[in-house]
């Protein structure tokens, strides 16, 4: 047995903004597709017609749905305030993907300051005899500093392995500008 769709209510503004980002060429498809969810449950039509018209499931319709009705008087707030630009903003975040945790990280925040902080170096600081930081060399020296084995690899496109850091600095002019690709993994 289903439960009580949620009820879709827009404003003209509001309207004015999802119809200007369903007619976009340039909105991410999936922005576009939350959008017709809420343009069609605001016609009226119920979850599982209007799940078979975005290629969605019924509860993901649902969700949708639930979701705008739970924001809506945040929009109607920030309508009143603030410009179109930030009402289209708005709703592009509550119409986005909620956060997710993802994993914890390999290095402590101590760790990456102490890899930062050698990477920013000059090798010859460290007693290293070259011009420029190798993979190798980076993940040597933060070896014997931190006293936890970290390997240093290329980033190959088949590489299922997570980059843990990777970091890109540039430096100074042009002319003295120091680049240093980091792609550090815990062993």
């Amino acid at each position: 047995m289903s439960g009580k769709a949620a009820k879709i209510v827009l404003t003209e503004r509001q309207e004015s903004v999802l119809q200007q980002i369903h007619r976009s060429r340039t909105s991410p498809q999936r922005l576009v597709q939350r959008v017709h969810i809420i343009l069609l449950a605001c016609a009226g039509l119920l979850n599982v017609d209007i799940a078979s018209k975005v290629a969605l499931s019924r509860k993901q319709v649902g969700l949708w749905r639930r979701r705008w009705q739970q924001s809506f008087e945040a929009l109607i707030a920030i309508e009143c305030r603030e410009t179109q630009a930030e009402l289209s903003r708005a709703i592009g975040d509550i119409l986005s993907d909620a956060p997710r945790s993802g994993s914890t990280g390999t290095f402590t925040a101590e760790q990456v300051t102490q890899i930062l902080a050698v990477a920013c170096e000059p090798p010859e600081q460290s007693g290293r005899p070259v011009d420029r930081w190798t993979h190798r060399e980076l993940a040597d020296d933060i070896d014997a500093q931190l006293n936890s084995p970290i390997r240093a690899r290329k980033n190959s496109p088949g590489d299922s392995q997570q980059v843990v850091l990777g970091i890109r600095f540039a430096g100074g002019s042009a002319k003295n500008e120091r680049r240093f690709d980091l792609g550090l993994w815990a062993a």
